[in-house]
Order: C-alpha cells, then structure tokens, then sequence
C-alpha cells in the first residue's frame, strides 16, 4: 500500500470512529442498566403514577361533581328563547304568507319541597367524604403492596448473595471430601452426597437470580411504571416501629379509613331515607318569564307571566312507601356493614401486632441460631479433618449451618414485612413516614 492509500484509509478509519461516537451519544443503549432506588424514592413514584391512586381520586371527583349536580337545584333555573317563522297558507286560491318572531326568558325557582334538595346535597356531601376516605383505604393497600414488593427485592438480592455463600461452603466441602476420598480415608456415598449439595448450591444461586427478576417486575408495577427498567434497591432489614409498647387499638379503629368510609355510607344513607320521605309533601315552585313578539322584527308585543305552582302526589299504586321501604333497608345495611368493619379491625389490628412481636422474637433467635451454627461449624470442619468426628456428624452440622442462613434472612424479611401488614392495619397511607 503506498503512502497516499494509507493515508485514505487513515482518514476513513478516524471518520468510521467519529460516527461510531456519535451514534452512541445520540442513542444511548440502557438495555441492561440497572437503576439504583431507596424506599423513599419507590414512595414518591407511587404517590405520581400507581393506577389504583388515579382511579380512587377520579372517584373523588365524580362524587364532587354529583354533589354539585344536586345543589344546582337550590337556584333560579333560567333559560332563554329566541323563535322565527314563516308561515304560508292557500284559502280559495288565495295564498298568504305570516311571519312570526319572537325572543323572551323565563325562570323558575324552587321554594319548597320538604327539604329534600337539601338532604340530597348533604347525602351528596357524604357520598364525597366516603370517596375521600376510599381513597385513604386505596392509598394504604397500596402502600402495603408496594412495601411488600420492596422487601421481597431486597430479600432477593440478599438471597443471591446467601446462595454464593452457600456454594461457598458445599464447594469447600466437597473439596475436602474429594481429598480424603482419594486418600481412601472416605467412602463414595459421601463424595457423591457432597457433589449433590454443590449442585444444589448452585442451583439455588440460579433460582435466586430469578426470583429478582420477579421480584423487579412486581416492585415496577407497584411504582406504575409503564416502561421496565431493572431495579435495584437500596435498604436495611430493621424496622423503624416502636414494638414494645402496644398502642390503644380502639383509637386506632375510630380513625381507620375503611371504617370511615362505612361511616359515611351510612350518614349518606340516613339522608337518603330523608329524601324519600319528603316527597310525601307538597313541592312549592316560583315561574316568572317575559318575551316579545311580532310579525316584523324587531318584536315590539311584550307579554309577562309571574306565578306559583304546587303540586302533591296522591295515588302512586304504593311507589312511594316502596321508596321508603327501600330506602330503610339500605340504611340498616349501612349501619351492619360499618359494625362489621369496626369488629374485624380490632381483630386485624391484634392479630397483626401479635405478628409483629413474634417476628421480631424470631429474627433475635434466628440470629442465636446462625451465630451457633457457624461456630459449630468451624468446630466440626476441623475436627473431621483431622478424623475426630464421622461424616454423617459432620453433614448433619453443615447442613444445619446452610438452614440457618437461610432461616435467618427469612426472618429478617418477615420482620419487614410484618411491619408493613401493621402499619397497613392501622390504615396508613402512603404519606407515612418511610420506613
């Protein structure tokens, strides 16, 4: 190649380059990147796009926006005309054309009608307040649910690092046993007893990597992620509850939400039951209105009305007591449902603090448990290396010790999610103080 090709192909290669940059900085690949979260940045994200948050705050909304519906009534109704036509006639061969025109408005207002508009805005009123208190409810499941998300990923990302300790120590283990074997100190049903658990070691590294990826999945649809993007979370297994005091559970269900969302059911069905009444009395209405008219425009025929109307149903073939009936029927069913909810909280408040005292015992015997199992299995490694102990002892104290670690971030990761069911139970939201 002489010189004047190699410097083409220089000059082609350093171009090649330049476009090879610069299609990388204008379309950046973040396949595989993993975005770092903290369990407050999981809360804010959830508060913003949890589709279950959006649908209880339309809810809301469309419950304003009934009530409002209602209370329109309490006001003049207005409404304005405007009218042109043109008639034409034939009488014994004789054609005629009118013309007509004519503009006016016209009002009416309600004066009485045994307050039932009224008690319609206030059960209006309660249906929004029970929208409100929903929306509470909706908020503290979801809390829950994205907590539990949260601790199942950071328990799988522990898990992995579990399972490679694990493989750690089934790979020491059937390196000295594959040592002693060869040197006849060992029978073959322990060497291939030693290969199974690093089998089973490893398999379990690969189970562990696949539970995070669940676990990422659920965690992303909590936050109401449209777009996956791996995650990983960033958190401690301690809870920031005060656990040794009990709180007054009778407290805490006055101001539960689901119990207030029965509460303002029933108040809502106490004003329907009203509603219906009133319609056993007269309804009083105002009409006043004033137009122009003519044959030519502008109209200069001005006519007025003013007036009162009353009117009173007196055969309706039963509807009415029907209506009542019906109506009494709902609000005796209000009255039940919120005395179920106030009797089941109680019962899910205990069960659920009971759940998190034994959790928290367990996480402190667990710990007792893996610091002995370790030490014991120091112990027992040395002593069947040197032939103090059997085999069999030795595989019994190991496997223990592959348990303990197992068990003991299980218990971490129940004590956080016992935590979560608590902190559910007394119907915090998700404005909660993160934990």
């Amino acid at each position: 190649m002489n010189p004047r090709e190699k410097d083409m192909d220089r000059r082609m290669k350093k171009r090649l380059v330049i476009l090879a940059v610069f299609a990388v900085l204008a379309f950046p690949f973040r396949g595989n990147a993993e975005e770092t979260m903290t369990w407050e940045a999981c809360l804010k994200e959830s508060v913003k796009n949890n589709p279950d948050l959006i649908s209880a705050e339309g809810s809301i909304l469309q419950q304003n926006a009934a009530k409002a519906i209602s209370a329109s009534s309490l006001f003049p109704q207005v409404d304005a005309s405007l009218g042109a036509s043109t008639t034409k006639a034939n009488t014994a061969g004789v054609s005629s054309t009118t013309d007509s025109y004519s503009y006016g408005i016209a009002g009416t207002q309600l004066f009485f009608d045994a307050f039932k508009t009224l008690n319609t805005v206030k059960q209006g009123n309660e249906n929004v307040n029970a929208a409100r208190y929903n929306f509470k409810f909706v908020s503290s499941d979801v809390r829950k649910r994205l907590r539990t998300a949260f601790v199942e990923l950071l328990k799988a990302q522990e898990s992995i690092s579990v399972a490679e300790d694990i493989a750690k120590i089934r790979r020491g283990n059937y390196e000295l046993i594959t040592l002693r074997y060869a040197s006849g100190l060992e029978h073959r049903g322990a060497l291939l007893t030693a290969e199974a658990n690093l089998a089973d070691a490893n398999s379990g590294i690969a189970q562990a990597k696949r539970s995070l990826s669940l676990a990422q999945r659920q965690l992303s649809k909590e936050m109401g992620r449209k777009i996956f993007v791996p995650i990983t979370v960033q958190g401690e297994f301690s809870i920031q509850e005060d656990i040794k005091v009990k709180p007054d559970l009778d407290t805490l269900v006055n101001t539960h939400p689901s119990l207030l969302v029965k509460t303002a059911k029933k108040n809502a069905a106490a004003y329907g039951l009203k509603t219906t009444y009133a319609d056993f009395f007269p309804k009083l209405t105002g009409q006043a209105g004033a137009n122009k008219s003519d044959a030519h425009w502008p109209p200069e025929n001005k006519e007025w009305n003013l007036g009162l109307s009353v009117s009173l149903p007196l055969f309706e073939g039963g509807l009415r007591k029907a209506q009542v009936e019906q109506a009494q029927a709902v609000l005796s069913q209000a009255e039940a449902d919120e005395r179920s909810t106030k009797d089941g909280l109680i019962v899910t408040l205990e069960e659920s603090w009971d759940a998190l005292q034994n959790a928290g015992d367990a996480v402190d015997v667990q710990q007792k448990l893996l610091a002995a199992a370790e030490e014991r299995s120091n112990i027992a490694e040395s002593q069947y290396s040197i032939g103090f102990i059997s085999y069999d002892n030795w595989s019994i104290i190991e496997d223990n010790l592959v348990s303990a670690k197992n068990s003991f971030l299980a218990a971490r990761a129940n004590l956080l999610l016992a935590e979560a069911n608590w902190i559910q139970a007394k119907g915090e939201t998700l404005e909660y103080a993160a934990k």
